[in-house]
C-alpha cells in the first residue's frame, strides 16, 4: 500500500526459474499488496518456482507472446482491485529495489504511468546494454518524440507502472500479442492524454536476463516505427486504427479461456503463504 491506494507487482515470466526468486527476494513488500506472475508456456520449471515462493501464478496454455502475457496480467491484476500496478520483469534485468520511487509516483495523483528509463542516469553502456541496441534505442525514441509530440527519454523500457483508469481505458485487446505491445501501450497513453513520469534505473545484462536476439530487434523497430507513423496519422484525422480508438476493445472485453489458475493458495495474503516459503527454501 502506498498513499492509500493498492500496489500490484505483475511479472510476465517466459523461462525465468533461474532468476525469479533474486527478483522475488528484492519486491518490498511493505509497499507491495500482491504479486502476479503470468508463466507464457515456459520450457523450465518457472511456474513450479513460483508456486514454491507462494506467488499467485498462471499460465498460457501455449507461448502466447510477451504482449498477450502483459494482457492476462493486467486484467488478473484488476481483478484483485489494484489501484497501480507495476510490470516487473522476473529475469532480474531490473532492480525491484526502485519499485518505492515508482509506487510514489504512480500514486502521488499528478502521474498516470511511469517508466523507468535506462537512459536518464547516462550509463547504459556501462550496465551492458549492446551498442547496436542503444544507438536503436536512441534513433526510435527520437523518431517516436517527434511524430507523437511527447519528450521522454525512452520508449523502451520493459519497467513500468500504471494506474487502474489508464488500464481500464486504454484498448490493450487491439495490441499485438508481440514485443510491440509494449511500444504500442506508451504511444495509446500519449494518444488518450494520459500524464507520463520518468524515473532512473539502472541497466543490467548478463546471460540469465532475457533480451530479444537481432532479427527480432529489427522487427520491434520497424514496428515501432509503424505505431508512431498510425499515431501521426490517426492526429492528423487521415487515418484511423483500433489501437487509437476509444471505444477499441479492452481488457474487460478479454476472454480467459487461454490460460488457468496455478495458484498453490488464494486470496490476498497468497504470496506470502509460510509453507510454501519453507518449501521451497527447505
Amino acid at each position: 500500500m502506498m498513499n492509500g491506494k493498492k500496489v500490484v507487482v505483475v511479472m510476465p515470466a517466459y523461462n525465468a526459474a533461474a532468476t525469479l526468486e533474486r527478483t522475488y527476494a528484492e519486491i518490498p513488500m511493505d509497499i507491495v499488496d500482491e504479486i502476479i506472475l503470468v508463466d507464457d508456456a515456459s520450457r523450465d520449471n518457472t511456474i513450479e518456482h513460483a508456486r514454491r515462493l507462494g506467488i499467485r501464478c498462471f499460465l498460457h496454455e501455449r507461448n502466447w507472446g510477451y504482449g498477450r502475457n502483459q494482457k492476462t496480467c493486467y486484467s488478473e491484476a484488476l481483478k484483485l482491485g489494484a489501484d497501480v500496478v507495476i510490470m516487473l520483469h522476473p529475469d532480474y534485468q531490473y532492480t525491484p529495489k526502485i519499485i518505492p520511487a515508482i509506487a510514489n509516483l504512480a500514486t502521488c495523483g499528478e502521474y498516470d504511468v511511469i517508466i523507468a528509463s535506462r537512459i536518464l542516469g547516462g550509463k547504459s553502456l556501462q550496465g551492458g546494454m549492446p551498442v547496436y541496441k542503444y544507438v536503436s534505442n536512441r534513433f526510435l525514441t527520437a523518431a517516436q518524440n517527434l511524430l507523437i509530440g511527447a519528450k521522454l527519454s525512452e520508449y523502451h523500457t520493459g519497467y513500468r507502472a500504471f494506474t487502474r483508469a489508464v488500464l481500464e481505458k486504454l484498448p490493450l485487446w487491439e495490441n499485438s500479442d508481440d514485443f510491440v505491445f509494449d511500444n504500442q501501450m506508451l504511444a495509446q497513453a500519449v494518444f488518450f492524454g494520459f500524464n507520463i513520469g520518468e524515473v532512473s534505473c539502472p541497466t543490467k545484462y548478463f546471460d540469465e536476463a532475457s533480451s530479444i536476439n537481432f532479427s527480432r530487434s529489427v522487427t520491434y523497430g520497424l514496428g515501432v516505427l509503424n505505431t508512431s507513423l498510425r499515431f501521426f496519422l490517426q492526429k492528423l484525422g487521415w487515418a484511423e486504427h483500433p489501437i487509437f480508438n476509444k471505444d477499441g476493445k479492452g481488457l474487460k472485453d478479454a476472454s480467459n479461456e487461454y490460460y488457468s489458475d496455478k495458484s498453490c493458495c488464494a486470496g490476498p495474503t497468497c504470496q506470502s503463504d509460510p509453507v510454501a516459503l519453507k518449501k521451497f527454501s527447505g
